[in-house]
């Protein structure tokens, strides 16, 4: 799936990359979205990530499409950061923290990634058993989980409604 993602967005004159570390036993991700322009390159969005070797192992940490970006950027970068953790890792089940800086915004995130096929599953706030978490990810919000393969299959169809 990951060699035609690529396919697809070089059919759309679109650069897939990703960059994969193996740090301590991990893996590390950064998947970027880009335009080739003359000399350079445009970021258009990345994804970054890490794992670990385990069913719930896919930790996603920060994702973002930048203003300018074409439609669909965003769900080549979540097909993409699937496909990877399906065909590269044992992982089957990614988390996610939903930030909670602002209570408007959070809800927004909350929303966005629900459409996204992840569930809240518990609130990470000041307890000393939230320490972990709030370490891994740099703040309190909601945790929120959801099956590679369905974020993956609903951002392929989104990505491939955009080109049709």
């Amino acid at each position: 799936m990951l060699d035609q993602l690529e396919k697809e967005a070089r059919e759309r004159d679109l650069l897939l990359r990703l960059q994969v570390g193996r740090p301590l036993g991990l893996w590390s991700l950064r998947l970027v979205v880009a335009r080739s322009q003359p000399q350079s390159l445009q970021l258009l969005g990345e994804m970054k990530a890490w794992a670990y070797s385990g069913a719930n192992g896919l930790q996603l940490d920060t994702m973002r499409v930048l203003p300018g970006a074409p439609a669909g950027c965003g769900d080549l970068i979540w097909a993409a950061t699937m496909a990877w953790a399906l065909e590269v890792t044992p992982c089957r089940r990614a988390r996610l923290l939903a930030i909670r800086d602002d209570e408007r915004q959070h809800r927004r995130l909350v929303r966005y990634f629900q459409q996204r096929g992840f569930e809240p599953v518990r609130e990470v706030q000041a307890a000393l058993w939230d320490l972990p978490l709030r370490m891994v990810w740099g703040g309190a919000g909601a945790l929120m989980v959801g099956s590679c393969e369905r974020v993956q299959a609903r951002a392929v169809d989104r990505w491939r409604q955009v080109a049709a």
